[in-house]
């Protein structure tokens, strides 16, 4: 299977302006999410697709492919459909955050096998185990469950399932909660059809673009990482990182 990775970038971060260009160790985010991606093995091409000519020149100036798209899109999945009418060749597409410039290979090594090896799956995505109260309790983090087939069920930023007779206290202890890691691989054809669907109520009530797909009924398979990607969303993100990590190269 030809799998292309696209790593749809924006610089009209309503958190964090440019800040898929912030410097991190002497390098641009967008610069380590590329080197970072591009280490994976499944990946038959990789390509940033962004609407600002600023993020472009940085791609150029540093070797990355880049494509220009339209600056009306809703989401990565809207520009990252954009971009995959121009690559007919490539029977999937990995959608990778610009904003995780720590994010391992093999993750994207995972979802890419899961799409290979099962041939039901429309999208493909990652899931980790909860570990604390915390994490559990926090809206930040959308939660995840899943049938035995390691079909996606529903997702929610509130703790699921809820257990009516235990303490909240005790949910850890009586079940192993999953957070969702937001990477997806699509099937190009599903990449293209769910770009069309119109936003829908579970995903606005949540704020979970996955739940528009669930909805109408897509097949999402699932599959376990036990790493935890850093996301970058504000400058805080950017300060706690840098002030974490004395080492970067």
């Amino acid at each position: 299977m030809q799998i292309l990775g696209i790593i749809p970038t924006r610089y009209a971060s309503s958190r964090f302006p440019g800040k898929a260009l912030a410097d991190i160790g002497g390098k641009p985010m967008l610069q380590r999410v590329y080197e970072q991606s591009k280490l994976s093995s499944f990946l038959s091409h990789l390509l940033v697709a962004t609407d600002d000519e600023r993020i472009a020149d940085t791609c150029i100036e540093l070797g990355i492919p880049v494509e220009m798209t339209s600056d009306y899109h809703r989401s990565g999945t809207d520009r990252c459909a954009e971009v995959s009418r121009k690559y007919p060749e490539y029977e999937a597409i990995v959608s990778i955050h610009c904003d995780e410039p720590f994010i391992m290979s093999n993750q994207i090594d995972i979802l890419a096998k899961t799409l290979i090896q099962n041939s039901n799956a429309d999208i493909a995505t990652l899931a980790k185990f909860i570990e604390s109260q915390d994490e559990l309790d926090d809206p930040e983090i959308v939660k995840i469950v899943f049938g035995n087939n390691q079909e996606a069920i529903y997702m929610s930023r509130h703790p699921i399932p809820y257990f009516v007779h235990a303490n909240k206290e005790e949910w850890l202890l009586r079940h192993q909660y999953y957070k969702h890691i937001g990477l997806y691989g699509f099937k190009r054809d599903t990449l293209l059809e769910v770009a069309a669907l119109n936003v829908s109520y579970l995903e606005t009530s949540e704020n979970v673009e996955a739940l528009r797909w669930i909805e109408n009924d897509y097949n999402v398979k699932v599959a376990l990482t036990d790493y935890d990607s850093i996301e970058i969303n504000t400058p805080q993100d950017l300060e706690d990182l840098m002030s974490n990590r004395t080492n970067l190269s």
